[in-house]
């Protein structure tokens, strides 16, 4: 636990929470703050659904509380998670991280590995919406499978952000305005303010708002005509004729600190006592974030710089409609807990290196970089002027979620306690993706395979004649790596010498490739966890969840050839959406689908063996669902070949641990696991199938750790230092996935033999993606924070200094060991915060320094495109360099 004094008593009376135990808390809480100047306060937390002292809880969690969330300047996932030392995340910015818990890290499948919860509503998925902290309780994390009680999207761990109820018996207002600077960067800021209202006795309404703007750090430089590594940044296209080429330049756009983030939000609850024993709790969060320009940079351009020759932009917008009811039938306690998430996001991306990556594979690739459009004359002698070849990426996705959870519990009187329930989901995507090419949608041609180096051939002429290769007929001869024009006429009316098709290569839109797809999610569960005391300090935990899932996919994924493929015209109409379906060819209706059911249970055994002392064994397994795999078209085939689905994987986790408070001035909590980890799914991208991908199953790994947390309050000063030491490997070999000519299908090899090739792959594809024993990536082996808070008084005001350091040691990359070395490792950092403040009565001004040395803190790296051909241009996403501010804020 991660907690911060004096103000350490937090009580979380959630839509969980029984109307008794809301009373026990807020007496513990006004004990908590009284001895807040003598020693550790208490803090309750709800990660069992039900509220009780974390030091109670016999799961390893942690828990930031409201004051320790605004001391370290929190504003969401990024640094919340740089908090917790058994979380890391990946992703490319604000709304598109994911995060894992330790080392439990996919790289693939359709469900996330961590339930993140708003409440009691989850918001699962990967790349998730990036919470405003403010007006929180606390936040918690919860280590480990929490499959009984969270489900699937809970995998390795689960993070809830729990907020602030209306509170019937008191009016509060309160406000927060804060400046700030990233060190070298721009200036930003943010205006905070929530109220609370009692209307009536048993009626209360609370609502937030706040507006951010984040000031940039990164500069998107003038490239100056060459790439990052110093060579020329004109394109071959695709040939090795010298008339061709065009030369990237991303003048137009480069700005200095062009990674900026602006965003409001607010949320509105009411909290209505319409009986005694009953609430009826009515919730809704809104929120938009729009943050530009890629959060990572590229060292071999320059500290905090890029080379982006497109925008890049992420318009993320979102809310959440909760109603929370809780309440008794006799000495029954009921919760239902019903929410509807609604999310759309609107993203553009430069994406030019994956033209770059094109034009790198040398001859025989004209038709994928040379369009025409801007034309004079017409017929055989009609010349057009190439545009402008290089792709950018955008993309309109939609998430709708409903949820349903219904909770029972027996009554307190029994001499057990077992609460039972049932939970719904149905969740639909609606994804609409493209890899596009400005104008490509309306250009007048392109130039045919062979046309750039065909002896003679014109350069954005109409073509009359088929360009070939194998011109004596006996295949695999010198002379098949040379064009040359055929007698085949494709337009009569062109050119004996040109060598453009008329038409386009776009599929819909300005795509090149395009994603358009419904994926529908339905989750059904039944759940029931109980207690037992076998001695008054000695309880029996066990619990079970039964679950049923099942997914459906419909739509289509490719380039035009791929729309031919299934018989459809390309460019597809732009009002319509599913006029082309190529999910799965061998479904009627062309839909591709999964369904799976299974169970998850858990056992705990504490021992109170001191009012202040528990020592705890825990075993829980958790699941993650299996998935369909859409078929993948392969280029030397010209065909789509099938790909077998993905199985769920699986998590077992076996726990000790022990949770100790001395004399109240000492907390020490630890927790030693060991987890195993079956079926990894991993997304691959097989061999000829063009940057394509699937998901599969990497085989089994294993994870042994160790956890703690201690806080050590000495007078004046607060000692608090929490971290994790993780290490977890692949158990067995990873065998790669390949293209089965003989079925014309995409599976695991059955074996697979070290520094061996799959036969036939280009580019080579290892046998062995990882050998027995690899280290699992994204997860440092070590992560830790530790802080110092002296508290004084400074004649009527209340002051404090604290000093805090973040560490943690360097991480994998990828899975695929070949990928990894092509990324290459983050290295371990230190980096220092600093912060301090003034209060009196109702105000208090903070100053903070984060970063105070300005270190480049590596979290992770990420490519483009496939790591394969995109990671000369992986960009290195770090800690925040140096940030400043003064923050003011008052309470009535």
């Amino acid at each position: 636990m991660i907690l911060s004094a004096p103000a350490l008593a937090q009580v979380a009376p959630p839509q969980a929470a029984a109307a008794d135990a809301a009373a026990a808390d807020a007496a513990a809480a006004d004990a908590a703050a009284a001895d807040a100047e003598q020693g550790l306060g208490e803090i309750v937390v709800t990660a069992t659904r039900s509220a009780q002292s974390i030091q109670k809880v016999p799961i390893s969690m942690q828990a930031l509380g409201a004051e320790k969330l605004q001391e370290r300047q929190v504003k969401g996932l990024s640094d919340f998670a740089a908090l917790l030392p058994s979380v890391s995340f990946e992703g490319i910015g604000p709304g598109r991280n994911t995060a894992f818990f330790r080392g439990i890290v996919p790289a693939g499948g359709a469900y996330a590995s961590v339930g993140y919860y708003l409440d009691d509503m989850p918001i699962t998925g990967t790349e998730v919406p990036d919470i405003h902290a403010y007006d929180l309780e606390r936040v918690e994390a919860l280590s480990g499978p929490q499959g009984t009680l969270y489900g699937a999207g809970s995998l390795a761990g689960t993070i809830r952000l729990i907020t602030n109820k209306p509170k019937l018996d008191k009016f509060e207002f309160g406000y927060d305005v804060e400046a700030n600077k990233y060190g070298k960067g721009d200036f930003g800021g943010q205006l905070e303010s929530y109220i609370n209202v009692p209307l009536a006795p048993t009626l209360a309404v609370r609502a937030m708002g706040y507006y951010r703007r984040d000031g940039g750090y990164i500069d998107n430089t003038p490239n100056n005509g060459t790439f990052n590594d110093g060579s020329s940044s004109t394109l071959s296209l695709g040939d090795n004729n010298p008339n061709t080429s065009y030369t990237l330049d991303n003048s137009d756009i480069a700005k200095d600190d062009y990674n900026t983030i602006r965003e409001f939000g607010g949320r509105f609850q009411l909290l209505w006592q319409p009986t005694e024993g009953w609430d009826i709790t009515p919730e809704i969060t809104a929120q938009k974030q729009v943050a530009r320009g890629y959060f990572g940079y590229d060292p071999r351009v320059g500290d905090l710089e890029v080379h982006d020759y497109d925008q890049t932009k992420n318009d993320d917008r979102w809310y959440q409609a909760a109603l929370s009811i809780h309440g008794h039938i006799g000495d029954w306690d009921i919760v239902s807990a019903t929410g509807y998430f609604k999310r759309r996001t609107r993203t553009l991306n430069d994406y030019t290196y994956y033209t770059v990556t094109y034009d790198g594979f040398g001859p025989g690739y004209e038709s994928y970089l040379q369009f025409f459009d801007n034309c004079t004359g017409s017929g055989a002698s009609q010349q057009c002027q190439m545009i402008n070849p290089t792709q950018y990426y955008h993309a309109d996705t939609h998430r709708n979620k409903f949820t349903q959870e219904l909770r029972i519990s027996t009554p307190k009187d029994w001499p057990f306690d077992v609460t039972v329930g049932g939970f719904y989901q149905r969740q639909k995507n609606e994804l609409n993706t493209s890899y596009a090419i400005r104008g490509l949608d309306t250009i007048t041609g392109y130039t045919q395979t062979g046309g750039g180096d065909v002896a003679g051939g014109l350069i954005g002429v109409p073509a009359m004649y088929e360009i070939g290769y194998d011109q004596d007929g006996i295949p695999d001869t010198a002379d098949d790596n040379v064009p040359y024009f055929t007698d085949t006429v494709i337009n009569a009316n062109g050119n004996p010498l040109g060598t453009m098709l008329l038409g386009t290569q776009a599929v819909k839109g300005d795509a090149f490739y395009y994603v358009e797809q419904d994926q529908l999610y339905h989750d059904k569960a039944l759940f029931a966890e109980g207690h037992y005391n076998i001695t008054p300090t000695l309880k029996l935990t066990g619990g079970i969840r039964y679950f049923w899932t099942d997914y459906k996919v419909k739509g289509f994924a490719g380039v035009a050839g791929s729309a031919a493929g299934v018989g459809c015209t390309t460019p597809l109409p732009d009002d319509e959406r599913l006029t082309c379906v190529n999910t799965n060819p061998n479904a009627a209706d062309g839909t591709g689908r999964y369904k799976e059911d299974g169970e998850t249970h858990k056992v705990a055994l504490d021992w109170q063996f001191q009012p202040d002392k528990m020592v705890y064994f825990n075993y829980s397994t958790g699941f993650r669902p299996g998935g369909f795999n859409l078929p993948l078209r392969i280029r030397s085939l010209g065909k789509i070949v099938n790909v077998a689905p993905f199985k769920s994987e699986t998590l077992t986790n076996f726990e000790v641990g022990v949770k100790t408070t001395w004399n109240n001035i000492f907390r020490f909590n630890a927790a030693v696991y060991y987890e195993k980890w079956n079926n990894i799914q991993y997304g691959v991208v097989v061999s000829g199938a063009q940057g394509a991908g699937m998901t599969g199953n990497a085989g089994k790994a294993e994870v042994k750790g160790i956890e703690y947390d201690a806080d050590l309050r000495l007078g004046k000063v607060t000692i608090s230092t929490s971290g994790a030491f993780n290490d977890a490997k692949l158990k067995g070999d990873f065998c790669n996935f390949a293209l089965n000519t003989q079925t014309e299908s995409i599976s695991q090899l059955s074996s697979c033999t070290l520094d061996k090739f799959v036969p036939g792959s280009s580019p080579p594809t290892p046998e062995v993606a990882a050998a027995n024993g690899t280290r699992l990536p994204r997860q440092p082996r070590f992560k830790g924070t530790t802080s110092i808070r002296y508290d004084t008084d400074l004649g009527d005001y209340a002051a404090y200094l604290q000093g805090a350091a973040l560490y943690q040691t360097g991480a994998t990359q990828d899975l695929n060991v070949e990928s990894n070395e092509l990324l290459g490792n983050t290295k371990g950092f230190v980096s220092f915060d600093f912060s301090g403040g003034i209060k009196k009565d109702n105000w208090s001004v903070t100053l903070f320094l984060q970063n105070a040395f300005d270190k480049r803190g590596q979290l992770t790296k990420n490519t483009f495109c496939s790591i394969d051909f995109c990671s000369g241009s992986s960009r290195t996403f770090t800690i925040k360099p140096q940030f400043f501010g003064i923050r003011f804020g008052q309470k009535f």
